[in-house]
Order: structure tokens, then C-alpha cells, then sequence
């Protein structure tokens, strides 16, 4: 992840270098430390010189002479002679190293002990040391033998080789301890040699050892720090969380190991101080030890510098770390808020306003309603990521720029959805305000009409018939809604912001409809007024013959006013003939339709029999069996699946199944919310309508598809309800409900509702032949099948193994279904054909909009009723690459299916003539869409090809090339004949010579211009 800005860049750089500069306090700390390690350190240590040492051959007394030269001892040893030259070098420069580390150009005074010794042998000795000694050797101080003949032997042979040992190295023959204190002071002098100097050398051996081994832990220590320091300042940082909390898990375990080291450490270094000061004390004339206290003293002050330098170092890559992790995560949670975000402004830009019903309002009211519901709980959230943003920064966060840009978006992306949603439902609400004005206005001219229509001629014609008809006139006028008196110019400005074309044909309308309507209670109330001014004798009406009533018919409006409001009343007058005629009561309908121009006022017999009354009886149990479903819907989710958050029930409810009850009950809420909120009330608008129920059906079509998704889900739920069925979480809501059932029976409601409705449907369109509504309800059924049968398909979808890709790019499945399959393959100039030629294969076709699957039904698994079947996945088609041969020789029921230009051809048989039939209708039906949608787009984008031709007439075979390429495709793809035998696939490598069984194809009517 990059910066995304300038400043962000520099906060970086800064960040970056501050740490830089902690990295290189770390490297100079741990440069001081290795310089002091160099110079208190020597190349040969004890471990190599150790038995010697240990031995006596030589050691280092602490002593000093003249000029604070150090005193080198070698006492009595009898294997002088038996150590090695290398060895004895060896011991010499570690001795000599300790003192020159500290006191570089040193001299050294060597006491040679061998008073117990011969000439000889202090002759080796002396030639030895004159050979091995490294340093500056100032003196060498030989005690002598004390006995009378060697001492005498040893004066004559130092008297004739003193030249040599002088020429080498100063000499000085004693004869006694006495002639040492004149070279030497006595308090420098060991006890051995008549001194007081307190030496022990074991002590000094352990004391020796112990510095060395601290030298090279501080020394090792110092190596870690500085190469885990490398480490840490060249590690790339990784661009996943899960990698950055493994390293910062990784490094921050180093450092602590790396801690408790420098901790033992440090404590061993306090220990040897402790040492060397109660040596000091019980010595003070003691030189060395005060130089090893100086020493370790400093080792331990530049290792907590160092120490210092690295937790500095530390911890800033640790929060550099810490603040990337920070960063990366604020980053995720801001592109998955933004992605959301940008969904709800895809539907909110989706969401149209432009409405033209109440009902499409009302919907899109609805819509709307549920979009800011979610746009609210996004927001929140936005909200709390905007918060988090603002206390990184706070934080003072590296990153502090890139934060505060993307809590500004978040903003603006809040701010941005928010007001859009608060124009369209401002606008919607307008609309529907708009709507529902016209909608009243509608209703009060057709009450209008209806009083109209109602007031009987015999009443009117007296005095008070005539007042009272004006009365209701006059009231009818009272309760005109403002709208219409406002008039449309006036409506149209108030409206201006949300007029469409369609809602100023709708206002043009009531506003016509309102004045063919005032100017009949104008004409009315004009009749009236003189009847009631002036009294007339009662006109006696004569009732009219039953078989043959006749109809007095008062054109109320003339031509001009338009075909779209005419209104004729035909009104039936009573008479006793016509009441004696039918026990059945008799009703005016009043049938009104102004987009027919026509309103008219018929009577209509129902008897106890007729289609009417049944289709009425049929429509009040599917809106009865409708509520009884949607109760059980609502006693199952209350009483079964809200009551597993119920903390008195928790005992009983095993926890594995709390976490599984969408898969218990599926989508079941999602169903009763549809059907509690708009299904139902959609059946109790069409009781008094049943001809409407097929509309119905049809609007709601895609919702329906719920089901589909609950059908899958169902074996999953039937077999976790048969492991916890005992369950007495179950039998406890069981109870407290009072079913009889079981919740299994419950959860079964929704795919029996589903087959209940073709049924009922099923009666309806039996009862309403020949009525309005009939093609609608046709439609409803034939939607009702297909979901049933797109549900079983979607069942047998789900059993599909094998498949890699995505199943849900192949499209909707379409058919499926079991076939024989003989397979033959051509791959350049032989054909391959199957070895078991006339055994044919079983596969189970899956036919989708883009696609054909082939697969191999395996024997079904479980036992009893936990037996489902599977498909084992075999061969893919596309479907731009398959073409078909409807009819093979020998079988009426083998059909072939051929891919990428017969490279691939499958013979299937059918198991009945018609399956091949409706297999075939629908591979034409695809075959047919994929073809005309590609002239399509060659004709719409000007792309069609300059010899391109279109397709000869239809025939029953085949087609006719012409030229090499087909008439009617594009040069370079292959063409889809819609003969009844033949249909060549979509985009083939090259076109396939005709079959002598093709026909040429109908030419249209029009060529299309070439280009």
C-alpha cells in the first residue's frame, strides 16, 4: 500500500528517519562497546594457556618494580623443561597482553626461581625465555641454587656465558631473597620470597576466567543487538495484517529473549564488580584489580548505553509497526465501508422516481423507505470508522494526513447519500401528495356519476323528489375536493418540480373528466330546479317486458367533448312484471371505464350455481388458506425460532444449534414477511375482483423466487432437525404453542403452500372461461409451474459435484433430466469415436441459459429417507459453440448435439418423444436469442460486414451457403439455421459446408443497408 498524498510522503520520510537515526545511535553504542572490548580483551585467552597456568609455569603476582614494571614470575617448576616452545609462548603473551591492554609499552621484570635447580637447567631457562618473551623485558632477577656445588657451577658457567644472556636480555644473578629486596620493594614481593604482597592464584585464576567470560558475553550480547538492529531497519514491511502481527509477534519475542539476556548479563557484571571491590578492600596496594574494576565497571556502563540505544531503536519500529497494522486495517475497513456505500448510491440511483400510479408510489415509497433504513445503519457505521480515524490522528499517526482524507470521503460520501435520499423521498412524497389528490378527484367524479345515474326518474318527478335530488347535488358539490377548483395551471406550478408527461396527461384527464362530469350536474340541476319550481303531474311508467326490457338512453354529452368522456347511462325502469319474475335479488352494477369512453348501468342475475359465485367461493379460500398460512408462518418464528435467544430456554437448547437456525428454518422470515406485507393484502384487494388474482400472481412473480432458496435449503434443515428432534428445547415450545405437530411439519408449510397454489388456480381458470382476467390467470399458472418445476430443477442443481467453476455464471437452469449419450470426437484429419460405439452412456443433462452440463448420476447415498442422489460433473458446453440435429436416422427420439463446428457430437435419446420435443424447443429458443441478439448488435453498431447477405427463406431442412459464407451472418463466425432439423452454432472457427440435408433459409423483406 502506497501513500496516497504528499504530506502523507513526508509524514512517512520522517517517520522513517527518526527511526534511521535511533538505528545508528544503536550502531554507535554498539561501536563504543566493541572498542572497549578490544582493548581490555587479549587474543589468547584462558581457556588455551589454562592447564599451564594452572600448573605454575609462570603468573602475574600483581607486583610491580622500578618504573611500575610488572613482575612476571616463574617458580620452581621441575617440567620447565618438558613444555613445548609454542606452549611457553603462548603463556608468556597472555601474561604480557593483560597488562600491555591496559598499559600500552609496559616494561616486565621476570623472577627466575631456581634455588632448587642446577645450572643447566636455568641455562635452558634463561635461553627459552631470551627465545618465547614478547614483551619489553626490563629485567631478569635469578635466584640461584642455594646448594654449595651447584651455586659454585652456576657461577662459573654465568661467569663465562654472561655475555650472551646480556647481549639478549639484562641478567642479574642473586644469591639470596635478601639481593631480591634491593630490585624489588618487599610489599610487591610475595610471601614465597619474603614479601607481604597477599597472592593466591587460584583466586586470581577463577577471577581471570570470570572477566574473560563476561568480556565475551558483553561482547556477544553487543553482536545480537546490533544484528537484530539490522535486522529490524532492513525489514520490509509486509502487505497483510495477518503477516504484520506474525512479525510483530516474531520481533517482539526476540526482544525479550534478547532483554532477559542483557539482564543475566548485567547481573553477572554487578557480581564480578561485587568481587574485585572485596579484593580491593582486603588489598589496596593492589594495581590490576583495580584496573579490572575499572574495566568491567565500563563494559557494564557503554552495555546499558547500548541497551538504551537499542529499546529506543525498538521502540520506535515496534509503533511504526503497531501504526502500519493500524493503517492497514483503517484501510480495509474504510474500502469495504466505501464499497457499501457506493452499493447504496447504485440503488439509490437505481430507485426511480418518475412514478405515474398511487400504487407505483406507494412502492417506490416502500423502496425507498427500506434503502434509507439500511443507508442509516451504513452510515452509523461509517460514523464509527470516521471516529476511529479521528483518534489515530489523534494518536499522532504517521498517516495522520491519508486518515483524515478518508474520513473526509466517508463524509462525503454520508453527506452525498443522505441528501439524495432526502430529495427523492421529498420528491416522492410530493408525487404521492400529487397522486392522491388526482385519486380523489377521480373518486369524486365518479360518485358523481354514480348519483347521477342512481337518482330513479319516477322520484324526480315531483316536487320533493326534484328538491331532494338537488339536495344531493348541492352536497355532492360541498364535498369537491380544492384540487379541482384550483384548475390545472395553477396545479402545474404547485407541482412544477415533479410533473412527468405522463402525470400532466393524468392531471389533463381529471381536470376533462371533472368538467364532463360538472357539466352533467349542471344539465341535472338546471332539469331539477325547474321541477322543483313548477309542480307536475306524476308520470305513471309502465314496467317493461322481462324478455325484452326496454331502456331509455339519455345521451349526456355530445361529440365535442371527446372519445375519452362519454358517458351513457342506460337505466332500467322497475315494474311489477320485473319484480315478480325471479325470487333472485337483482343489482345495478354500474360498469365505468374511461379509458373505453364507456360507463353504463347493467343489471347481472347471480345464481346459487353459476361461475361466479364458485370462482367467489374459490377466491375466499385462497385468501382464507393465505391467512391461516401466515399465522402458522408467524407461531413458528415466534414461538420456535425467536425463543433460541430466550436466556430461560438457553438451558435446554444445545449451543451447535443456536449458531444453525437459519439453516433450521431457512429463509422462512424473509417468506412471511413477504407474504404478511404484500401477498395477502394483494388477495384481499382481488375478493370482490377475483379476475384481478391472476394479475396478481403475475406482479409478484419474481418474488416468489424465495422459494427456490428455501426448497434448497431444505434438505440441509430436515437432516439437523432429525439429529436434535429429541431436543427438549423443541418439545418445550411444542407445549407452550398447544400444536399437535411437530416444528418438521411446520417447516414443511411452505413447500406445500407452494404446490396449493396452482390448485387453486388451477379452479379459478376453470370457472372464469371466456371472462376478463382469463389470460392473466393463464399466465399466473403457467408462472406457478414453471417455479415448481424450476425448483425441482434448482434441487437436482444443488447435487452437482465435480464442477470447478462458478456454477452461477452458467445462468438460471433451465431443464434437466436423464438421457443416453453415444459421444464421438474429431481432432484433425481422423475421427476418434468411442470404443463401446453401441453401448450408449447414462448422463443427466443440465441445460442453463449459457451453458449444457453432462453429468453421470451416482447411486444415492444414506439410508431411508436420507437418500439423495448425486451428479458427478462430466463434460461443459457453451452454449455460443453447440448447435443441434433435430432428427437422427433409426430413432424418432435421438436428437444430436454437436459442438465447436462437430469437432464434438452427442447422440441423445430421449426416454419419450415428448422430452425430445420440449429439450428441442428450448435449445431453438436459446439458439434463436443468441442469433438475433448478435444481427443486432452488428446492425445497431454499424458493424456489418460489406459482403454480408442476409438469410435465404426458411425450409424445413437446412440452409444454402453462398459463397463460402452463410447468408445472413457475419464472415468469420458460424450461423444458426432455423430449419426444423438443423441449427449450427454461434463464433465457430469457420463455417461448415452445407448438408446435403439443408434447405436454403426464407429471405426477409428487407436487406439491410450494407456497409
Amino acid at each position: 500500500m502506497g501513500p496516497a498524498s504528499l504530506q502523507e510522503e513526508r509524514e512517512l520520510e520522517k517517520e522513517s528517519k527518526e527511526e534511521m537515526e535511533s538505528y545508528h545511535c544503536l550502531l554507535q553504542a554498539g561501536s563504543q562497546l566493541e572498542s572497549t572490548l578490544q582493548q581490555v580483551t587479549v587474543p589468547v585467552s584462558m581457556k588455551e594457556v589454562g592447564g599451564y597456568i594452572e600448573k605454575q609455569v609462570a603468573y602475574l603476582s600483581g607486583g610491580r618494580g622500578e618504573d611500575s614494571s610488572v613482575i612476571i614470575t616463574l617458580p620452581e617448576c621441575s617440567a620447565f623443561s618438558d613444555i613445548p616452545e609454542e606452549a611457553l609462548a603462548k603463556v608468556f603473551t597472555y601474561l604480557t597482553l593483560i597488562p600491555r591492554t591496559r598499559q600500552p609499552g609496559v616494561k616486565f621484570i621476570i623472577i627466575l626461581d631456581r634455588r632448587l635447580d642446577t645450572w643447566a637447567s636455568i641455562k635452558t631457562a634463561l635461553a627459552r625465555i631470551a627465545a618465547s618473551f614478547p614483551g619489553n623485558l626490563h629485567l631478569v632477577l635469578v635466584l640461584r641454587p642455594t646448594s654449595f656445588f651447584h651455586r659454585t657451577v652456576t657461577d662459573i658457567g654465568f661467569r663465562f656465558s654472561q655475555e650472551d644472556f646480556m647481549l639478549k636480555m639484562p641478567v642479574v644473578m642473586l644469591s639470596s631473597v635478601t639481593d631480591l629486596l634491593r630490585y624489588i620493594n618487599e610489599n610487591q614481593l610475595t610471601s614465597e620470597f619474603g614479601g607481604t604482597l597477599d597472592y593466591c592464584h587460584s583466586d586470581w585464576i577463577v577471577l581471570r576466567t570470570a572477566i574473560e567470560s563476561f568480556a565475551v558475553t558483553v561482547k556477544d550480547i553487543a553482536q545480537m543487538l546490533q544484528g537484530f538492529g539490522t535486522e529490524l531497519a532492513e525489514t520490509e514491511l509486509p502487505d497483510e495484517g495477518k503477516a504484520i502481527e506474525r512479525l510483530l509477534e516474531s520481533q517482539t519475542d526476540k526482544y525479550r529473549k534478547l532483554k532477559d539476556a542483557i539482564r543475566s548479563v548485567s547481573k553477572e557484571g554487578r557480581h564480578l564488580l561485587s568481587s574485585l571491590e572485596t579484593s580491593e578492600k582486603e588489598d589496596d596496594s593492589q594495581w590490576d584489580v583495580k584496573l579490572d574494576w575499572e574495566t568491567v565497571q565500563r563494559l557494564l556502563a557503554q552495555l546499558r548505553d547500548m541497551e538504551s540505544a537499542f529499546d529506543g531503536f525498538f521502540e520506535k519500529h515496534h509503533l511504526k509497526l503497531h501504526q502500519y497494522l493500524q493503517l492497514l486495517r483503517y484501510e480495509h475497513s474504510f474500502q469495504e465501508m466505501e464499497l457499501c456505500l457506493e452499493h447504496l448510491m447504485a440503488q439509490e440511483r437505481e430507485l426511480s422516481v418518475s412514478v405515474d400510479t398511487l400504487a407505483q408510489t406507494e412502492q417506490a415509497l416502500k423502496r425507498l423507505d427500506s434503502l434509507e433504513s439500511n443507508a442509516q445503519e451504513v452510515v452509523a457505521r461509517a460514523q464509527i470508522i470516521i471516529l476511529h480515524g479521528h483518534q489515530l490522528s489523534a494518536s499522532h499517526h504517521y498517516a495522520m494526513a491519508l486518515i483524515m482524507q478518508r474520513c473526509n470521503e466517508l463524509r462525503h460520501y454520508c453527506d452525498t447519500l443522505n441528501a439524495a435520499l432526502k430529495t427523492k423521498h421529498s420528491r416522492l412524497l410530493h408525487t404521492h401528495q400529487l397522486l392522491l389528490c388526482l385519486g380523489q378527484a377521480q373518486t369524486w367524479c365518479d360518485n358523481g356519476a354514480y348519483l347521477l345515474a342512481n337518482q330513479l326518474v319516477e322520484k324526480s318527478q315531483s316536487k320533493e323528489g326534484a328538491q331532494a335530488a338537488l339536495k344531493d347535488i348541492e352536497k355532492l358539490l360541498e364535498g369537491m375536493p380544492s384540487l379541482l377548483s384550483s384548475g390545472p395551471d395553477i396545479l402545474a406550478i404547485e407541482y412544477e418540480a415533479v410533473l412527468t408527461p405522463q402525470l400532466q396527461v393524468q392531471i389533463g384527464k381529471t381536470f376533462e373528466k371533472h368538467a364532463a362530469v360538472q357539466q352533467m350536474i349542471q344539465n341535472r340541476q338546471t332539469s331539477l330546479r325547474k321541477l322543483a319550481d313548477k309542480h307536475i303531474r306524476p308520470i305513471q311508467l309502465v314496467a317493461p317486458r322481462p324478455e325484452n326490457p326496454p331502456r331509455s338512453k339519455s345521451p349526456l354529452f355530445s361529440p365535442k367533448h371527446g372519445d375519452g368522456l362519454k358517458f351513457t347511462f342506460d337505466l332500467s325502469l322497475p315494474g311489477k312484471r320485473a319484480s315478480r319474475k325471479s325470487p333472485n335479488s337483482r343489482k345495478i352494477e354500474v360498469i365505468h371505464d374511461y379509458q373505453e369512453s364507456r360507463s353504463c348501468v347493467a343489471y347481472s342475475l347471480e345464481g346459487e350455481d353459476s361461475p361466479d359465485l364458485l370462482k367467489r367461493h374459490v377466491m375466499r379460500e385462497l385468501i382464507e388458506t393465505e391467512r391461516i398460512y401466515v399465522e402458522e408462518l408467524l407461531s413458528v418464528l415466534l414461538g420456535y425460532r425467536a425463543e433460541m435467544d430466550n436466556p430461560a430456554l438457553s438451558g435446554l437448547l444445545p449451543p451447535i444449534l443456536r449458531s444453525k437456525r437459519d439453516i433450521l428454518f431457512g429463509n422462512m422470515p424473509e417468506i412471511y414477511n413477504f407474504h404478511s406485507r404484500v401477498f395477502l393484502q394483494d388477495l384481499e384487494g382481488c375478493l370482490e375482483a377475483p379476475e384481478g388474482v391472476g394479475a396478481c400472481f403475475l406482479e409478484r412473480k419474481e418474488s416468489f423466487q424465495m422459494y427456490e432458496c428455501y426448497c434448497q435449503n431444505k434438505p440441509r434443515s430436515e437432516a439437523l432437525w432429525r439429529q436434535f428432534s429429541d431436543c427438549a428445547f423443541f418439545q418445550e415450545c411444542q407445549k407452550k404453542l398447544e400444536h399437535k405437530l411437530g416444528l418438521d411439519s411446520y417447516l414443511l408449510k411452505p413447500v406445500q403452500r407452494l404446490t396449493k397454489y396452482q390448485l387453486l388456480l388451477k379452479e379459478l381458470l376453470k370457472y372464469s372461461t371466456d371472462c376478463e382476467g382469463t389470460s392473466e390467470l393463464q399466465g399466473a399458472l403457467t408462472a406457478m409451474l414453471d417455479l415448481l418445476k424450476s425448483v425441482n430443477d434448482s434441487m437436482h442443481q444443488i447435487a452437482i459435484t465435480g464442477y470447478e467453476g462458478d456454477i452461477c455464471e452458467l445462468g438460471r437452469v433451465l431443464m434437466q433430466g436423464s438421457f443416453s449419450v453415444w459421444i464421438s470426437h474429431k481432432k484433425g484429419p481422423t475421427r476418434m469415436k468411442e470404443l463401446a460405439r453401441f453401448k450408449p452412456m447414462q448422463r443427466h443433462l443440465f441445460l442453463y441459459e449459457r451453458a449444457l452440463l453432462l453429468c453421470k448420476r451416482r447411486e444415492e447415498h444414506g439410508d431411508g429417507c436420507d437418500k439423495t442422489p448425486s451428479y458427478s460433473f462430466k463434460h461443459y458446453l457453451k452454449m455460443t459453440a453447440v448447435g443441434i440435429t433435430e432428427n437422427v436416422k433409426g430413432d424418432v427420439k435421438k436428437f444430436e448435439i454437436w459442438y465447436s463446428g462437430r469437432e464434438e457430437v452427442y447422440v441423445v435419446q430421449a426416454p419419450t418423444l415428448e422430452v425430445k420435443t420440449a429439450w428441442l424447443n428450448e435449445l431453438r429458443r436459446i439458439l434463436t436469442n443468441q442469433q438475433k441478439m448478435l444481427r443486432d448488435e452488428a446492425y445497431h453498431h454499424g458493424q456489418m460486414v460489406e459482403h454480408m447477405q442476409l438469410s435465404p427463406p426458411l425450409s424445413e431442412r437446412g440452409m444454402r451457403p453462398s459463397r463460402g459464407v452463410p447468408r445472413g451472418c457475419l464472415p468469420g463466425l458460424d450461423f444458426v439455421s432455423l430449419s426444423a432439423d438443423v441449427f449450427l452454432c454461434l463464433r465457430s472457427r469457420s463455417p461448415r459446408p452445407r448438408s446435403p440435408r439443408q434447405r436454403p433459409r426464407p429471405r426477409p423483406r428487407h436487406r439491410p443497408q450494407r456497409h
